[in-house]
């Protein structure tokens, strides 16, 4: 019922009335606790004799996701509530808790919290307590090893109108406090229960650095925007007696986050100055960006600044893939396999430049096997050119299976189950690629120029053991045979060697919640790897 903000009265949906309409009048007011988040929901009782069950309201919970229950409550009379969960399929109750409070304890607003434990299980219908960073959801992230954890990144924190933007002084402090907004780039209102500090925290969680993308605005009253990056850096960064830093300890963590990389704007690489063209829109970015960039360089000169046109100073750019290779032009299977062609763009970028970071959106644009072993192409070719291309992310990252709006998402996940596409799988099969030793190699086929190949050497933390990963991507009808030659490798050095394939019968196949590992890493016993291989 917070949808809407303060246009009130809003809608209340998905919230629905219990028990017959005329015994309840609901209306939202602006008349909360809060002073960032106004808008409550006011359920005037008129019923002198109710039913046995009560009237109320009841929420159909998000596609089964996990709760707990918290609300706030003001009366002017004593209180008798029934928190229950119920099944959405025949209204069985699967729990409930009772609070009785007394007039003159709930004059004035007061936190109420309940826990519900089911004593029978209903995949549509789950209430319990929120989940740790040990979770099924953070774990497939942990298992990829990252280094960088890019947000929040996307069409997201620009919005189609200013207005609309993600703001991340709204985001932060307690849940409820959070007034939200309305993301109208894909039309859902969204309450902020992931902000900035989630972002950061997620990413020490997981063992990355974080990489924090903001807004650069269309507009030309920069200043407090330019302010507001300035904050939410020291928010990050600064000891926890400074006025945000105290906002970040009071959330608790005052411990300074890692927070060493920034980007400015999000994906302007497909507007019309990424190539440095003129134009009205242009000289009002490039105005702006230059306030942001330089205020950022003089506060703070250790912060590495990311730009998405490559003409502007910067020390890393963000090469765009979907807009710049892509142009969004294509239809599926053509924008794989013209990502995979694309192997080699960076073999003769000039090396003078700044370097190129972190290469967002690597992905095909679809979640079928054809599509990964095309961003392992294109990874392969990135790999190769290391020296200049600082780092990679691949977005986007999740999808809940009930709003599913395509197939390039590396994780899906219902309240029951998750399972890896294909292109999370090519994530994780370069995820020893972090801190490894390029080495120069040549594969020699007929087809070697569309057969983009490299080779790491790579130090194991487990065993302390330096192994040799050789990688190859083809996205051909053939079968190709190569064999493997070492130099400079003496082979009393070698133990046993493996080959990893993802493959499938047909490169249009995908992973399901029915068969979750149709295509994911096999790994075999690679004979005679001693002295010859093939």
């Amino acid at each position: 019922f917070e949808a809407g903000g303060t246009q009130v009265p809003s809608n209340i949906a998905p919230w629905t009335i219990v028990g017959q309409e005329s015994a309840i009048l609901l209306q939202t007011q602006l008349s909360s606790c809060f002073e960032r988040n106004k808008v409550a929901l006011k359920m005037d009782v008129r019923c002198d004799n109710c039913p046995f069950d009560g009237v109320g309201v009841s929420h159909p919970g998000f596609w089964g996701m996990k709760y707990k229950v918290v609300f706030f409550v003001r009366s002017e009379g004593p209180l008798d509530t029934t928190e229950s969960l119920r099944k959405s399929e025949g209204g069985g109750i699967l729990a409930s808790s009772n609070i009785n409070t007394s007039e003159s304890e709930i004059s004035n607003w007061k936190r109420m919290e309940t826990t519900l434990v089911a004593d029978a299980s209903s995949s549509n219908s789950s209430l319990y307590l929120t989940t740790t960073k040990k979770g099924d959801l953070v774990n497939m992230l942990i298992n990829l090893k990252p280094i960088i954890f890019r947000f929040l990144g996307g069409c997201f924190i620009e919005g189609q109108t200013l207005r609309n933007a993600f703001r991340w002084k709204d985001r932060v402090g307690p849940w409820e406090q959070r007034p939200g907004h309305f993301g109208d780039v894909w039309s859902y209102w969204t309450d902020e229960g992931f902000g900035y500090f989630e972002g950061l925290q997620l990413a020490e969680d997981i063992g990355a650095r974080p990489l924090w993308v903001f807004n650069n605005v269309d507009t030309n009253i920069i200043t407090p925007f330019v302010q507001e990056a300035l904050d939410g850096i020291e928010f990050a960064r600064d000891e926890a007696t400074s006025r945000w830093g105290s906002l970040r300890a009071s959330m608790g963590h005052p411990k300074p986050f890692d927070l060493k990389n920034v980007a400015i704007g999000n994906e302007d690489c497909g507007k019309t100055n990424y190539q440095g063209m003129l134009s009205r829109f242009l000289l009002s970015f490039f105005k702006n960006y230059l306030a942001f960039y330089k205020t950022i360089r003089h506060a703070n000169p250790d912060i590495q600044i990311i730009s998405k046109p490559l003409d502007h100073p910067a020390d890393m750019y963000d090469y765009h893939a979907i807009s710049y290779l892509l142009q969004l032009t294509f239809t599926y299977p053509h924008e794989a396999i013209k990502m995979f062609n694309n192997a080699h763009v960076f073999d003769k970028t000039p090396r003078n430049d700044p370097k190129y970071a972190p290469i967002g959106d690597i992905q095909a644009k679809h979640g079928t096997l054809l599509g990964a072993v095309s961003e392992a192409g294109f990874l392969i070719g990135l790999e190769r050119n290391s020296d200049h291309v600082i780092m990679a992310s691949y977005t986007p990252l999740f999808v809940n299976a009930n709003d599913r709006m395509w197939n390039r998402d590396a994780i899906v996940f219902n309240s029951n189950h998750v399972y890896g596409t294909p292109s999370y799988w090519v994530q994780f099969m370069f995820r020893e690629s972090n801190g490894a030793t390029f080495l120069k190699s040549q594969l020699q086929t007929p087809d070697s120029d569309s057969v983009p190949a490299s080779a790491i050497l790579w130090i194991n933390p487990q065993d302390k053991k330096t192994y040799l990963k050789i990688k190859v991507a083809n996205v051909g009808n053939n079968q190709i045979n190569f064999k493997i030659s070492l130099n400079g490798f003496e082979s009393s050095n070698a133990t046993k060697a493996t080959k990893t394939m993802l493959t499938s019968e047909n490169a249009l196949d995908e992973n399901s919640f029915a068969n979750p590992k149709e295509i994911v890493p096999k790994r075999n016993p690679l004979q005679s790897a001693r002295h010859t291989s093939s």
